[in-house]
């Protein structure tokens, strides 16, 4: 007997490591089923290790990253506003394309908490949706309103890190 494929949303939040990492997992498992996968990233426009793999998968998995988040401390521009909007447009074009099982919004939450996306906007992504499609929004500082409408959220706690003795990130590590 096959199962009905229904979508579920997922959120990964929390100050621990990992929220990418199980994202990028659940994408490998999809992939592996024989499902087809998109991967958007926001605050993520430096190559980093895992798009090499990913986009050696093949067409049945697409990946787009954008923008940055070097304005942490100064806040968006323009260009961050709008690279994230496009991101957004992407992620729902994604959504609504009926090309995909798996929709992954990486660093969503960060995008949402450091305004260059509205809660209007996610909502709508999630409202856009189609049954049967996973969505994934991961990130730091998810919205009580965007955690109230997951059916899973993990929260990734932090206990100790190597940060915090000074070590930078390693490539192929922590990105």
């Amino acid at each position: 007997m096959t199962q009905p494929k229904i979508g579920q949303v997922q959120v990964y939040t929390g100050d621990g490591k990992g929220k990418t990492t199980a994202a990028l997992g659940l994408a490998l498992r999809a992939y592996g089923a024989g499902r087809r996968v998109f991967v958007g990233q926001f605050c993520k426009g430096r190559e980093v290790a895992e798009h090499a793999v990913l986009a050696s998968l093949g067409e049945r998995v697409t990946i787009r990253h954008t923008g940055s988040c070097a304005f942490i401390t100064d806040g968006p521009t323009a260009e961050d506003i709008a690279a994230a909007q496009m991101m957004l447009a992407e992620l729902m074009e994604a959504l609504r394309s009926g090309a995909y099982d798996v929709v992954i919004a990486d660093e969503l939450n960060v995008a949402l908490d450091l305004g260059l996306v509205s809660l209007a906007a996610v909502h709508a992504l999630l409202d856009a949706r189609p049954a049967q499609v996973e969505l994934v929004i991961t990130g730091r500082n998810a919205a009580p309103e965007i955690v109230a409408r997951a059916d899973l959220v993990t929260e990734m706690l932090a206990v100790k890190h190597p940060y915090d003795t000074g070590l930078q990130a390693r490539r192929g590590i922590e990105y």
